[in-house]
């Protein structure tokens, strides 16, 4: 059995992910893949809670603002890319950490993605066109007619997934779910401790809403101000963003566009914490352990690998 252990921190938004793949980096001497898709764009910093000056000073991370959200980037060229570091980084380290809430982006460096079709360009656009004249809505209840495993499983409220998913549906004929990999994962040269990290749902909730006001104190505004042009783009169509843009073109108040930023973000931590539960492997963690604990009980989880049962 090999060796080397990649260290998978998850969890909801704002629950402390970063600040613990921080200290164990330091601890096992190693460095970070970031996980979270919305932190790859340079030209988003605040609203996507990238790592600051120091935190990346205090460790080295990867995957941290290294493309425009001109370029389009998805999880399976980032399957690619993260195992091609992980590779890299285990020829001289025992152990790598990932840190990421991004579910989809996560499994495709543990488990692999499916073989899914191409993209077919024309669909797509043609549905972006839809999305932009009819609503989110309407798509759903194509998809929800097409391929309702689907609808129940995928991450109904985001524009992309279920482009995607009606995409594979119109282009082959076949359910989007029918191409889904069901246990035939993906070959891995090192092992997955996965560590979830955890709190009651008020503490998760009133942590969000703290960070978004500490965002907005940050410069939010300014920053989806400078992005406004660009608005059309899959990026950007984000929550902390999307939210802003409705400001910006008159349709919200500033008010009700950050009380609608704190809504989708819970509701996104929900849809996190219901896609990582998923894998029963792993070890779940309140947010408050003391980081000594949890280096214990990681040390023994890579004893268990090490010598299964």
């Amino acid at each position: 059995m090999t060796s080397k252990i990649l260290i998978s921190i998850v969890g909801p938004t704002a629950i402390g992910k970063t600040a613990l793949g921080i200290m164990l980096a330091q601890h096992f001497n190693t460095e970070i893949i970031s996980a979270d898709s919305r932190q790859f764009y340079k030209e988003m910093s605040i609203g996507t809670a990238v790592p600051s000056a120091s935190e990346l000073d205090a460790a080295s991370h990867h995957f941290i603002q290294h493309l425009s959200i001109e370029q389009d980037y998805n999880a399976g060229t980032f399957e690619r890319d993260a195992i091609e570091k992980i590779n890299a980084l285990h020829q001289n380290k025992d152990i790598v950490i990932m840190v990421g809430g991004s579910g989809l982006f996560v499994d495709a460096v543990t488990k692999g993605l499916d073989n899914l079709p191409k993209a077919n360009l024309e669909i797509r656009q043609s549905l972006n066109n839809r999305l932009l004249n009819e609503g989110l809505e309407s798509l759903q209840r194509q998809l929800k007619g097409l391929d309702p495993k689907s609808y129940m499983s995928i991450a109904i409220d985001n524009p992309k997934r279920v482009i995607r998913a009606l995409e594979v549906c119109l282009s082959t004929g076949k359910p989007y779910s029918s191409f889904l990999k069901k246990d035939n994962k993906k070959t891995r040269h090192f092992n997955t401790i996965t560590i979830g990290l955890i709190a009651d749902r008020e503490i998760i909730y009133n942590r969000i809403n703290t960070r978004v006001d500490i965002m907005m104190d940050n410069g939010l505004l300014a920053e989806v101000k400078n992005l406004k042009s660009k608005q059309h783009l899959n990026a950007l169509n984000t929550v902390g963003y999307k939210e802003l843009f409705k400001f910006l073109d008159g349709e919200w108040t500033l008010e009700f566009a950050i009380s609608e930023i704190k809504k989708n973000t819970r509701r996104f931590a929900k849809r996190q914490l219901t896609w990582f539960k998923k894998n029963e492997t792993t070890l779940w963690i309140d947010y408050k352990t003391d980081i000594d604990t949890i280096i214990n009980r990681i040390h023994k989880a890579i004893k268990q690998n090490s010598h299964p049962k």
